[in-house]
């Protein structure tokens, strides 16, 4: 899960569990809330965590090596 779905889930978890005064008798709507406010919000602690190894801005940088490097290969063809 991306950091834009943990926002939605934290924005809809939030009217959900706020927002909305509705009385339901199958299930209570603040705890679907409070639920996906939870969920939302353990994603986006997790993609924070996780950001550098998904392709975050700068670049894999390794303790020992210093920052990763590519390799490039060229080929060239004799006509």
């Amino acid at each position: 899960m991306g950091i834009g779905v943990s926002l939605i889930l934290i924005a809809v978890g939030a009217v959900l569990a706020f927002a909305v005064h509705v009385s339901t008798s199958g299930f209570n709507i603040h705890t679907v809330g409070y639920i996906l406010l939870v969920v939302g919000i353990v994603g986006a602690l997790i993609s924070m965590m996780f950001w550098s190894s998904w392709g975050g801005f700068g670049g894999r940088t390794t303790a020992a090596a210093g920052p990763a490097t590519r390799r490039r290969t060229t080929v060239e063809e004799d006509i």
